[in-house]
């Protein structure tokens, strides 16, 4: 099954007055939930079915139990049920992730256009960006990077976050520019991010030394584990954002090598890795000349994330 994000959907609970006609089709609750057992009877998990339900018709988890309870009332949709039955068709033919199908992906507090040749953003970076913006003041005016923004979700995170600094956002896919320029502009803060193409640290080379703080969600799947995992993601999420060569460490090999010349002293890089690589990636950025380097869980408990920092020109290394 093929983890989709939370949402919260528009449909009313059973102590709500029914929605008035805005245009959306309308059914009743006894319909929906007809159509939702054939549904599941092609196939298919009933947590994609419902995802599907929530983003692409408009209605929650918790408004369709209600419907258990109160069939009879009526449900407004943002698509009528034959689409809605199509994209899930399409899903069960080909594996293709309901993301890129619905083309939006719940994200943080955000929702972000995907499409073919992007990745789709997981829930566990979102804890990037919180452990990314308790490393730096907020209020202070920064220079930031996101090295291989993909969706363009931890630079559309951090230049909200961040409003008095300016970003810049890296990636080698033009395709993932695409949609990063998408989201940069669909989040109105695409005049504080500029998008540059190319690999890693290469396109920063004008502001090399200038970041105070630098975050990246680089591939790092080992190629063997890559090639194993489940259809809806080898087969549709871009093998580049996420084979990271034959032990998973190629990308972050690079980052590391080049952060100690690329931040400003005192400038954090933050990075997110394979559950079973804390201790190579911790040991990548001591060689690198990083010091305060520390490991962090995921929400699950999983060592996912490390950081360290640029010493201050009269600190030295540890």
């Amino acid at each position: 099954m093929v983890q989709l994000p939370r949402h919260s959907g528009t449909a009313q609970g059973p102590g709500e007055a029914a929605p008035e006609a805005t245009g959306g089709p309308v059914v009743s609750g006894e319909e929906l939930l007809a159509w939702r057992r054939r549904q599941l009877s092609l196939g298919g998990h009933a947590g994609d079915l419902d995802w599907l339900l929530d983003l692409g018709g408009g209605v929650g988890w918790q408004p369709l139990q209600a419907l258990r309870l109160h069939p009879q009332r009526p449900v407004q949709l943002q698509q009528d049920l034959a689409q809605l039955e199509q994209l899930w068709r399409e899903h069960l033919r080909s594996a293709a992730p309901l993301q890129y199908l619905v083309g939006i992906c719940p994200w943080r507090d955000l929702e972000l256009q995907v499409a073919p040749g992007v990745l789709i953003p997981r829930q566990e970076t979102e804890l990037l960006v919180e452990l990314a913006l308790a490393a730096v003041d907020p209020r202070a005016s920064l220079r930031w990077a996101d090295l291989g923004t993909g969706s363009g979700c931890l630079a559309v995170a951090l230049a909200r976050s961040l409003p008095r600094s300016r970003g810049l956002a890296v990636d080698l896919s033009p395709d993932a520019l695409l949609q990063a320029t998408a989201n940069l502009a669909r989040a109105q803060v695409d005049d504080r991010v500029q998008l540059r193409q190319g690999s890693w640290w290469e396109p920063l080379r004008d502001s090399w030394g200038h970041f105070e703080l630098v975050v990246s969600n680089p591939p790092y799947i080992p190629t063997a584990v890559w090639e194993r995992l489940e259809p809806v993601v080898r087969r549709h999420e871009p093998a580049l954002a996420l084979d990271g060569g034959d032990d998973g460490l190629g990308a972050i090999r690079e980052l590391a090598a080049g952060a100690a010349q690329a931040l400003a002293p005192g400038g954090w890089l933050l990075l997110e890795h394979h559950h079973d690589q804390s201790e190579a990636v911790l040991n990548l950025l001591k060689r690198g000349g990083l010091v305060d380097v520390e490991a962090h869980r995921d929400l699950e408990g999983q060592w996912r994330f490390a950081r360290g920092r640029r010493p201050q020109a009269a600190e030295p290394p540890t």
